[in-house]
């Protein structure tokens, strides 16, 4: 069994939904879905004023909400996959802690949905896709105390760990179509600038993908009459 975080922002709530259901109509093996919303994650308090999302310090707590034992993944919400992630789960590494993307590139824009600043730092968009080795011993690190009292930097940098822990998986499985334009090899897209339920990024690069697993994700077969 796959056991997936989404992260849950009820202010684009159904980036939750359509992100879930592309997951489970290509995946071949049982998903285990939670969602990441705050008023959910009893024993977590948030104390950060910055960040776009819900969900931009509490993607941390995976490793702690699965009892520091096995395998997990984490993704934004603002994300649709496209391939079965049985082929993302097979790149796991016991010898890394985390595995994702090293993205390295420069924002095409300083805003992005809802007004939010969008700021160019290192390592930036890692941990939007992260591969949790979550019973590494390294990763104990990250208690809930831990995550509320870091700063942004510290943990979007995987600060607590040595860089050889931090695997790299291939770019496809975290693909940014409206800063990297389309790609039709992706196996997963995030619309990291807004998701295309927002109308000023309804029509950003393959953004009609989104509006189609929309339109899956709320079809119910009628009877006929």
């Amino acid at each position: 069994m796959f056991h997936v975080f989404i992260g849950y922002d009820p202010r684009e709530a159904v980036a939750y939904h359509v992100c879930a259901n592309s997951m489970i109509r290509h995946a071949s093996a049982p998903v285990s879905f939670t969602p990441l919303a705050l008023n959910n994650l009893v024993g977590y308090t948030e104390t950060h004023t910055d960040g776009s999302n819900q969900f931009i310090y509490s993607r941390f707590l995976v490793p702690h909400l699965m009892n520091y034992a096995g395998w997990a993944l984490f993704v934004d919400g603002d994300m649709l996959v496209r391939d079965d992630i049985a082929k993302l789960w097979a790149l796991r590494d016991e010898t890394k802690a985390v595995l994702c993307v090293h993205h390295d590139y420069k924002t095409k824009t300083n805003d992005k949905y809802l007004g939010a600043k969008n700021q160019d730092y290192p390592r930036k968009n890692w941990s939007s896709v992260v591969l949790w080795n979550c019973a590494h011993p390294a990763n104990r690190t990250v208690t809930p105390e831990f995550v509320e009292n870091a700063t942004g930097a510290q943990l979007h940098r995987f600060t607590w760990l040595a860089d050889e822990l931090i695997g790299e998986l291939p770019k496809v499985w975290n693909w940014l179509p409206d800063e990297f334009g389309a790609n039709p090899d992706a196996k997963l897209l995030h619309w990291t600038l807004g998701t295309p339920c927002f109308h000023e990024y309804a029509t950003a690069p393959m953004a009609e993908e989104w509006h189609r697993e929309r339109i899956y994700m709320d079809y119910s077969l009628q009877h006929q009459l």
